[in-house]
């Protein structure tokens, strides 16, 4: 019983925590610069463009509220999570979408609050948004 109410606290800790930075994150955006502000960004590859944007989304969508690069936070570091896709030759994208079970974590209470976030933050994303996240988690070697 002190489990499932561990879950929940964190699992329900998670999502409000999540909730109030949004808020002033959407505000920015919305915001648009001054005219004298405007300038025309240099050209990037294809690939930065995709890393970039992975990037944004994974912060946007509060990855990173979890996971960290290099260090075990709630979640695996980026790098323990791509070196485990790699090895067992698995699709980083196909878990974003619910199509695969996790193979990083399996501990039933984190897997349930991994499916919640990802359900929560991942779900609308586009394919290319998701292989854009898997890209930018990949760069992370």
């Amino acid at each position: 019983m002190k489990k499932i109410l561990f879950v929940f606290a964190i699992f329900s800790l998670t999502i409000v925590s999540c909730g109030e930075t949004k808020k002033e994150d959407v505000k920015k955006e919305i915001e648009s610069p001054k005219k004298e502000e405007v300038k025309e960004a240099p050209k990037a590859a294809a690939g930065d463009d995709v890393v970039a944007l992975g990037e944004k989304l994974f912060t946007d969508k509060t990855c990173v509220s979890c996971h960290q690069l290099d260090a075990k936070i709630v979640g695996p570091s980026v790098k323990d999570i791509v070196k485990i896709y790699e090895d067992n030759n698995a699709s980083l994208v196909a878990f974003l979408k619910g199509e695969k079970e996790a193979i990083v974590d399996t501990d039933p209470g984190q897997v349930a609050i991994m499916k919640a976030n990802l359900d929560g933050f991942v779900k609308d994303l586009k394919q290319e948004e998701l292989e854009a996240l898997a890209a930018y988690m990949k760069s992370a070697k």
